[in-house]
């Protein structure tokens, strides 16, 4: 039978091991630091809408890896700005039975195009997939999600191209777990639709009127998709979905708030955010093919200094980030 060996207990992480938990399929929750300590103590605080319950989570600490077999899949779900050292972690890890973790499955759960080449490095057989999850990590030992009547919306196929019965396999499994969830062979095209809304997290960090966020959120999102268009992407259009999600929306009252996404929540909690993998990867495909990226690149290194000052959410006014063409 199938495990899933989640790696992060973030947002996104310990609330897949909790959708897991609910529904017996066998996993394990890997994390490190003060929300895995808290978790494996005191069980996972899970705020969904209408209720919140303290769920004990098969959890452990990442300097207790569990032993690997090789009917386990890897379910990455740190950021994007953590794969490297996590594909470095654990693809040289013995599995049962003489193999590596490296020729186990591994699921990408990141956002922006990074993570997968990333993995592709190390290993073999890897599984890209888009998430859209409205869940909130700002305090240690909470998670909420908003989402309803289902967790949230994952599109995941084999990387680059492609799928096969582990693809279809792992989207049945979300599917049971509450998430509306298909399986797709053109997962890039997702992946590049996910990022023109993923650049806009950036807006969320600075102050400013809600015309001046909403047009510079606007921007970088058509910006966003000339450079896709320019390095070869076809973003794919909500229209093609198989799954019906038209009933799916964020609870009002659910603890999910406008403007609190997860790149609000890394610098609201003081780690490293993934802008340099978001609109840093908007500015890298510019730069590689030629096309003008001045709202990325201004929006990227207004971020960067917020973190490098110590700056939280708000503290800077977006009317003082300049650009040119």
């Amino acid at each position: 039978m199938t495990r899933y060996i989640i790696i992060g207990a973030g947002a996104v992480g310990a609330s897949l091991a909790a959708q897991f938990e609910s529904q017996q399929i066998p996993y394990v929750l890997v994390g490190r630091g003060a929300q895995i300590e808290h978790i494996t103590r005191h069980g996972l605080s899970y705020r969904r809408p209408g209720e919140t319950r303290v769920v004990s989570l098969n959890a452990v600490d990442t300097t207790t890896p569990p032993t690997l077999t090789p009917d386990d899949v890897l379910v990455l779900t740190v950021k994007a700005q953590d794969v490297e050292a996590a594909t470095d972690f654990w693809a040289w890890r013995d599995a049962e039975g003489g193999g590596l973790a490296s020729e186990l499955p591994l699921v990408t759960l990141q956002n922006g195009l990074a993570a997968e080449d990333i993995a592709l490095r190390r290993f073999d057989r890897v599984y890209a997939a888009s998430i859209l999850v409205p869940a909130r990590y700002t305090v240690t030992g909470e998670v909420v999600v908003g989402g309803t009547p289902n967790v949230g919306i994952v599109t995941l196929g084999r990387y680059p191209t492609g799928l096969d019965d582990t693809a279809t396999a792992i989207v049945a499994d979300l599917t049971k777990a509450g998430y509306l969830a298909e399986a797709r062979a053109d997962i890039r095209r997702w992946k590049a639709a996910k990022l023109t809304h993923n650049v806009t997290n950036v807006v969320e960090l600075f102050a400013g009127t809600a015309e001046a966020r909403t047009k510079a959120a606007t921007e970088l999102a058509d910006e966003t998709r000339a450079v896709l268009k320019a390095a070869g992407y076809d973003p794919a259009a909500p229209s093609e979905r198989t799954v019906d999600i038209s009933a799916w929306h964020v609870a009002e009252g659910s603890g999910i708030e406008r403007g609190q996404q997860s790149t609000w929540q890394s610098f609201v909690r003081g780690t490293s955010s993934e802008v340099d993998y978001l609109n840093g990867e908007v500015v890298r495909l510019g730069r590689l093919h030629g096309v003008p990226v001045p709202l990325n690149a201004a929006f990227q290194q207004a971020a960067a200094k917020l973190s490098r000052d110590g700056g939280t959410p708000g503290s800077l006014d977006i009317a003082d980030i300049r650009w040119s063409a």
